[in-house]
């Protein structure tokens, strides 16, 4: 049987990865040192399922064979950029070197989770992936977005000097069922907003745009990208479909029948103005793209947080 181990597992992404690889015959580990999972996302994982709390800054050890590592353990909330700067640079670059340092001794095929944040605020667009990006490393999003930069780079460079076998997904806006409420992240903030009847809060005019990729393609992505034989190559993992944030908090507020307010705050400093994906590489070589729209990801969204779950 082969197996699985996925850093971050009881995070938002991590745990539907973790439950669709469990699904397909695979035995699966789960490292998370649940900062921001939860117990809970994992809760009903069971048969060929390990969890281990662990932080992969402290190092660790995992007995047995490896075939496959998907490394996401990473806070990426934007509240969390101030909040626990260090934290988030020292685990992008000690904790991705640990994870790698494991790769090479386990012989295992690893997949870095990055960001979109790679390529800050982007003058390009949409964003290819050989854009350099355009991000200010001493502004205030910098822990997040230089890490991730730095981790896309020592995994290459692992990749280049000792051989191990890796692959780099850029994830764009992702969204769906187990986010936390208070994530601080444009989609829960507006819904439990609007759940709760209070104003709906945008920073700036609302003209920045994202692309937001519902979780069920974003976990098809990552596994079509690390079972593919596209060794030491970069791919955008997102949605093409471009929204200014008022169009998100329109709908959002349609799809709901809220009656509550837009209102707008001064703009968050080097907010990215727009973030759309060019996924010609992911549809060409990965035969991906995502297939859920943005309205039928919202409704289960909305449905989810609705429940209280």
């Amino acid at each position: 049987m082969k197996t699985c181990l996925v850093t971050g597992g009881a995070g938002f992404i991590g745990s539907h990865l973790c439950r669709n690889l469990l699904k397909k015959g695979y035995r699966v580990i789960c490292i998370d040192n649940l900062c921001t999972g939860s117990r809970k996302n994992i809760s009903g994982l069971k048969g060929n399922f390990e969890f281990i709390e662990k932080d992969v800054k402290e190092g660790f050890e995992v007995k047995g064979h490896m075939d496959f590592i998907f490394h996401l353990a990473s806070r990426a909330s934007p509240l969390d950029f101030t909040k626990y700067p260090i934290d988030i640079l020292l685990t992008n670059s000690i904790g991705t070197y640990n994870v790698l340092k494991l790769a090479m001794e386990k012989k295992a095929r690893f997949l870095l989770a990055s960001t979109s944040e790679v390529y800050g605020n982007p003058l390009e667009h949409p964003q290819k992936e050989t854009y350099f990006g355009n991000v200010n490393s001493l502004g205030p999003r910098s822990c997040y977005d230089e890490s991730k930069r730095f981790a896309e780079s020592l995994t290459m460079n692992f990749h280049k000097k000792f051989g191990v076998d890796v692959r780099i997904a850029r994830i764009f806006n992702c969204f769906g069922e187990s986010m936390k409420a208070d994530d601080g992240r444009v989609i829960p903030n507006f819904i439990n907003q609007a759940l709760k009847g209070k104003d709906i809060t945008i920073y700036g005019i609302g003209k920045q745009t994202r692309s937001f990729c519902y979780v069920s393609d974003m976990v098809e992505g990552l596994e079509k990208l690390m079972f593919s034989k596209h060794n030491g190559m970069v791919f955008n993992l997102g949605s093409p479909n471009e929204l200014s944030i008022i169009e998100v908090a329109n709908l959002i507020k349609g799809l709901m029948g809220s009656d509550s307010e837009i209102v707008f705050k001064e703009a968050l400093e080097n907010d990215p103005e727009r973030r759309e994906p060019d996924i010609s590489r992911a549809r060409k070589l990965l035969d991906w793209e995502p297939k859920v729209s943005f309205e039928e990801g919202l409704k289960k969204t909305i449905e989810y947080f609705r429940e209280g779950k």
